[in-house]
């Protein structure tokens, strides 16, 4: 898009002053993200990707309704809400979104000073990367409302079984027959995680506000690596709250790749599983049921098996949904994703005494 276009974007926003300055921010995995300068701040704007979140307008009316949330608690704390909380900047006629034809456009305040980090490759990060997402949930612990659902099924491993069983029956890509043990390691877990989401469909497991994309990278520190504030919302959902765990514990604790060709490399660093659970409990624990707690562990094994569910149906599929770099890339993705759920299996008795020893 040329540069004159975004000022055209930016002109339809409620900024403080006209843009100055435009430039991309970022690698734009999922959006197109940008910094705006105006003479007096500086302001996030992204096109959408509506390819991904179709309803955009139920996925901006989620974030605007829970960031009013939080927002309202840092104010009661005596906290500053601009910079802990993600600030949404409304068009000029009052939308949360501007569309341009195809194009979706949103913007929010840039957060003066603030840091980011990729990797917990510290303890102390571990740490805070778990009092982020804990605090987040605390402060939405009391948030009543249901969010719409901007993607269909995430982490419902009863969807996901669906999907599996047809992919299975059509074997689009002839590649059924070479998997017998791959899909073994599926069948031979499908009654246990079914019985953990009937815990969720049941009400056992409370519904919540779930941001769903934990990885660290999605907090924001300031200069001392204290947290500010939890950013990237547009995967805000209602699900059990554990999702958000797991899924942090997956990316965290893995201590090789996520498409890892030596498994010898792959597994569940325990130490960083302590520290992570640690923060977030110091936050949290609070405000969880006891179902809650109980379940917490088996949490980072719900969310682990659904990843390596869905790398190998895709892999089944011919690759339709993720993006390959070799013609095995998935099947080798699966494989290292089963690594990480054996690790953590052989390491659960250890992982539920941590929690328990925390709570």
């Amino acid at each position: 898009m040329s540069n004159k276009s975004l000022f055209d974007i930016a002109e339809h926003f409620g900024f403080d002053a006209p843009a100055t300055d435009i430039r991309p921010l970022g690698e734009g995995f999922i959006n197109d993200t940008y910094i705006v300068t105006t003479a007096k701040s500086r302001y996030i704007l992204q096109r959408k990707n509506h390819i991904v979140f179709p309803d955009v307008e139920a996925m901006m009316d989620n974030i605007w309704r829970v960031t009013a949330h939080l927002k309202a608690k840092v104010v009661a704390a005596g906290g500053d809400p601009e910079r802990e909380v993600l600030t949404v900047i409304p068009t000029n006629d009052g939308k949360l979104y501007h569309r341009d034809g195809e194009n979706f456009w949103a913007a929010s305040l840039f957060i003066e000073g603030s840091v980011t980090h990729n990797t917990a490759d510290t303890p102390r990060l571990a740490t805070m990367g778990g009092k982020g997402i804990g605090k987040f949930q605390a402060m939405l612990a009391d948030f009543d409302e249901l969010l719409a659902e901007v993607i269909k099924g995430f982490h419902n491993i009863r969807w996901r079984f669906e999907q599996w069983d047809k992919a299975l029956a059509e074997d689009k890509a002839g590649r059924k027959a070479e998997l017998t043990e791959e899909i073994g390691w599926i069948e031979s877990r499908r009654a246990k995680m079914l019985a953990f989401w009937e815990l969720v469909e049941r009400g056992v497991l409370p519904m919540r506000v779930t941001h769903n994309d934990t990885k660290l990278s999605n907090i924001l520190f300031d200069q001392n690596d204290d947290v500010l504030c939890v950013i990237d919302l547009d995967t805000v959902m209602s699900s059990t709250s554990l999702n958000d765990f797991g899924d942090a514990i997956r990316s965290y604790t893995n201590t090789g790749a996520e498409d890892d060709t030596d498994l010898s490399r792959v597994s569940m660093n325990i130490d960083t599983f302590r520290h992570y659970t640690e923060g977030y409990l110091s936050e949290r624990g609070s405000t969880m049921t006891a179902s809650e707690k109980e379940w917490l562990a088996f949490s980072a094994l719900y969310i682990t098996f659904e990843q390596v569910l869905r790398f190998l149906m895709d892999y089944i599929d011919g690759d339709t949904y993720y993006k390959t770099a070799y013609p095995t890339h998935n099947l080798v993705r699966t494989r290292a994703q089963y690594r990480l759920l054996q690790s953590m299996e052989e390491q659960y008795d250890t992982m539920q005494q941590i929690a328990k020893s925390l709570i």
